[in-house]
């Protein structure tokens, strides 16, 4: 099936576009899609429903250039593949939980081990390798997809059946809006996330170490050695940890530090400032050379900065590009990691008649 949907936009001589087109099957046979959203300026996002991906983002520079900003592949057989998580949902717990283990209501749950000694981003089959039911339509707000998936009670180890809508929305202020809802039948956990690459230089187009990098944070959450929150909220002055001002990320990745060795760089999790509920500016990244410049705000009360520290050059990307070590960072918006465990952190627990809300919001523009 191709969809092919014009939406004219008032505000700008431009239209919108939103499209869909077969994008082959997965390897127990059931049908991808990949679905373009455009906005009134040209920005385009294409998504797909395997793994609800953002395969590809094109934003302009400063001379209005377009460049795709995101890391990922030209094939959904490669995502199948061999992904590290580029661009996906994570879930049903994005990032990490000691040992796969955590205790609800005296119950204790086994999960996935898939990380070193830990369970990470939902299991061996999280969200980011699952095909969701997808729907593309108009808003008010530009071309959005909205993409619905049942998780059942017991996958990946999980309690409850969860069910788990995500919207995308491209919008004419160059933001990609992402809007997370989930509902349970059953106690649970739930942490959701887009755990997207960036490089605003373009994807392919080098390292991300003279990238500046702003993050809203004066505190942040140190790790042990397979990258577990300690329980402790740490003050980032006088740190590798500060970026309360713009900082390059290359500037102090290299220093002589405890939690730059045992994230390897930076993995960490950031407690963002906020004053109350609602959508905060949680970082800020500007690329000097193209002059693209992401904000990330969220309604979510962390975000996870990681420095592409494990691309090793085997990922060979879209257009022939080789990811190599730092060609990409992500600044995952989310709950802490192990909350779960973590009884001081905020909670995670979803419970029925309750409703799972979330929402990101990845604005473009230029200096």
């Amino acid at each position: 099936m191709i969809l092919a949907l014009t939406i004219n936009s008032c505000s700008t001589p431009g239209k919108r576009y939103l499209g869909q087109q077969p994008w082959g099957t997965t390897p127990d046979g059931k049908s991808v899609s990949l679905f373009t959203l455009r906005n009134s300026n040209g920005m385009e996002a294409r998504i797909t429903n395997y793994g609800g991906i953002v395969v590809s983002l094109l934003v302009p520079d400063k001379d209005g250039k377009l460049g795709d900003v995101v890391l990922g592949y030209d094939s959904l057989a490669d995502y199948v593949r061999s992904n590290p998580y580029f661009g996906c949902i994570a879930g049903r717990y994005a990032n990490r939980i000691a040992k796969g283990l955590f205790t609800l209501n005296g119950v204790q749950y086994h999960l996935a081990v898939n990380n070193g000694p830990n369970h990470l981003h939902g299991g061996l089959k999280g969200f980011d390798k699952v095909v969701w039911d997808a729907e593309p339509a108009e808003s008010p707000d530009g071309p959005s997809l909205k993409l619905t998936y049942l998780s059942k009670d017991g996958e990946e180890g999980y309690p409850g059946d969860l069910s788990v809508t995500v919207i995308y929305t491209l919008t004419d202020e160059n933001e990609l809006r992402i809007n997370y809802k989930a509902t349970t039948d059953k106690p649970t956990i739930v942490n959701l996330t887009n755990h997207s690459y960036f490089n605003l230089a373009g994807a392919g187009k080098g390292n991300i170490l003279d990238q500046l990098l702003m993050i809203n944070a004066d505190k942040f959450t140190p790790i042990d050695t397979t990258f577990i929150p300690t329980g402790e909220l740490r003050d980032v002055a006088g740190t590798p940890m500060d970026f309360r001002k713009p900082t390059a990320i290359g500037a102090r990745i290299n220093d002589d530090d405890p939690q730059l060795k045992a994230g390897l760089g930076y993995d960490h999790n950031w407690a963002i400032n906020r004053t109350g509920p609602g959508l905060v500016l949680a970082a800020r990244a500007v690329d000097p050379v193209s002059g693209r410049v992401l904000e990330v705000r969220t309604t979510e009360p962390g975000i996870q900065f990681y420095s592409g520290n494990f691309l090793d050059g085997s990922n060979m990307g879209k257009g022939g590009n080789v990811y190599n070590y730092r060609d990409g960072f992500c600044l995952e918006t989310q709950h802490f990691p192990d909350s779960p465990n973590k009884p001081e952190f905020p909670p995670v627990v979803l419970n029925p008649g309750e409703t799972y809300s979330s929402e990101t919001v990845f604005r473009f523009s230029v200096e």
